[in-house]
């Protein structure tokens, strides 16, 4: 998406969560310790990082305005931010949650009960630990500050909603209940029918596919269109 995004003229800039776990080969989860631990609250700070390194040039450039991509938790944190940055003059989510606290979920009253737990990574069948930082978090914020619907409805950056029809991780509901809470006439739900939650797309990576391509596409043209 970012090769993409940089042949259509923008300046484009990716990065991993310091808690997601997975290290510097980008594909391994290796970071096992900083997974564990890793918050919402967190995730929001390191974007709030990165955001802060471009707008201060440290990438060779510097924007007064910028555009948000996120899939799935990524999503849901960068609607937590375009809420509040009215720098974000355009946002795209792909299989965003509209809820946090998806992930943990199923092991939420063990982490209660003993303040660990272990959840299975869905593609490498890696289990990986877990403590209750990302449970105290959503306990102490959940209704506030990580509340993604509640922070739908103040996005004021023309919103692209992507979701697959077949997703079985953030079923396409979620893209549903995000258009039902954001402003009218500034968000677009764009249903990919078939899709699934990575819109055909491996890791590691073999080729895109038509769904990818539809997403992919729509992602340029309404950056296109709102950031020129």
């Amino acid at each position: 998406m970012v090769e993409r995004l940089a042949r259509a003229g923008f300046a484009a800039v990716s990065f991993s969560f310091s808690g997601s776990g997975v290290g510097e080969d980008g594909e391994t989860f290796d970071e096992l310790e900083r997974f564990a631990h890793n918050t919402y609250s967190q995730e929001l700070q390191d974007l709030h990082i990165v955001l802060d390194a471009v707008t201060n040039g440290a990438f060779g450039f510097q924007p007064s305005a910028y555009g948000l991509i996120g899939h799935s938790l990524g999503g849901g944190i960068a609607t937590l931010r375009a809420a509040r940055d009215e720098r974000v003059r355009a946002l795209v989510t792909w299989a965003a949650v509209a809820r946090l606290g998806r992930l943990i979920a199923p092991v939420t009253d063990e982490l209660r009960r003993t303040g660990k737990s272990r959840i299975v990574n869905q593609r490498t069948g890696q289990e990986l630990p877990l403590e209750r930082d990302i449970l105290d978090d959503l306990d102490a914020h959940g209704a506030t500050a990580l509340n993604v619907l509640q922070a739908a409805g103040r996005v004021r950056a023309p919103w692209l909603i992507v979701h697959g029809t077949a997703d079985a991780s953030v079923p396409w509901g979620d893209g549903r209940d995000l258009r039902k809470a954001a402003r009218d006439g500034a968000t677009d739900l764009f249903l990919v029918d078939g899709a699934d939650h990575t819109f055909g797309a491996r890791q590691p990576w073999a080729g895109s596919n038509p769904a990818l391509e539809q997403v992919v596409w729509r992602t340029v043209d309404w950056c296109a269109r709102h950031l020129a």
